[in-house]
């Protein structure tokens, strides 16, 4: 195939992929109170994972409880941001969480 098609169509199938990471769900029904989690000790050989906790997601039709787990920061002193969930006039949308 000429390099030039490929190369166009590479980025194309790029720039669709990040539209699509973007992309938004709104919910009308706001999400049900977090569960009550007990927080495990940590795994042994990993003092430095961090408890990233348990969330609602949305799942097409209702929410459905994610259980927390340890993680392991991608880098030193990284801090664990956790995901939320944020209200607009057009319903309720899910912020991820990220290491900052």
């Amino acid at each position: 195939m000429n390099r030039k098609l490929m190369l166009a169509l590479l980025g194309a199938a790029l720039t669709l992929s990040a539209a699509a990471a973007e992309a938004q769900v709104y919910v009308r029904i706001g999400p049900p109170p977090p569960v009550r989690e007990v927080v495990p000790v940590r795994p042994v050989g990993h003092s430095n994972w961090v408890w990233q906790r348990g969330y609602h997601r949305w799942d097409g039709g209702r929410y459905v409880w994610v259980p927390g787990a340890y993680a392991a920061p991608p880098r030193p002193h990284a801090r664990w941001v956790p995901g939320h969930w944020a209200r607009r006039p057009s319903g309720w949308y899910w912020i991820d969480g990220h290491w900052r």
